[in-house]
């Protein structure tokens, strides 16, 4: 689940001013992320293991959840790609010229805060659950039946979305949160937030998974 309440709590630690090389050195590492993302295709090996891990279950499977505090593996993709869908609008505003942030924004080592915290908050570790915003819940009733088809034609769709902005997040453009527009972070900071949420949930219906086939087997 993602960052939702902590962040109301925690104060921005002092960032020194970055110099011209270590500015340079950025944007290297900024390229080499941006290549990361397409060529190493991590999107794409998350799909593939969601297909490979949860392809033979069935719906009821797929909805099985061990108690009502526990998302489903189906909820846990739908989860995702509710998440993800709410970036789009960001992403066509900021194609069209006319995405707006606020003040904050101008703000550097705000948005290096925010980007750093929610960034360590969606890690796949899970070693600290995070209430997710009222507008990422996934929804409370079974998921239809092709969860796992819609999840594979998203993470195309997804794909092609971030590499359409490769530019964009280059030039170091910063967004806000589609959850809470306080909340800003850089654009190439958005995208690493989107791939370690996906396989935090990944790992989280992994879990699921498991804690399925304790139950059948019993």
């Amino acid at each position: 689940m993602v960052l939702a309440d902590s962040l109301r709590f925690q104060k921005p630690t002092n960032v020194k001013p970055e110099t011209v090389s270590g500015k340079c050195k950025r944007q290297q590492q900024n390229k080499i992320e941006m290549d990361n993302w397409t060529s190493t295709s991590t999107l794409n090996n998350i799909t593939k293991q969601t297909l490979t891990e949860f392809g033979s279950l069935t719906s009821e499977q797929l909805n099985w959840k061990p108690n009502s505090n526990t998302w489903s593996i189906a909820q846990n993709l739908d989860h995702l790609i509710v998440v993800n869908e709410t970036y789009y609008p960001v992403f066509a505003s900021l194609k069209a010229g006319t995405y707006k942030t606020p003040f904050i924004a101008k703000i550097g080592f705000m948005v290096s805060f925010f980007g750093k915290t929610v960034l360590k908050a969606v890690q796949p570790d899970r070693k600290k659950k995070m209430k997710t915003f009222p507008i990422w819940e996934p929804t409370t009733s079974n998921v239809i039946d092709d969860i796992l088809n819609r999840f594979q034609i998203h993470q195309n769709e997804l794909i092609q979305k971030i590499e359409a902005a490769k530019g964009l997040a280059e030039k170091g453009v910063v967004i806000s949160s589609p959850a809470n527009r306080n909340i800003v972070y850089k654009l190439e900071t958005a995208f690493d937030i989107i791939v370690s949420h996906e396989q935090r949930h990944f790992e989280q219906a992994k879990e699921t998974l498991q804690l399925l086939k304790r139950n059948t087997s019993h």
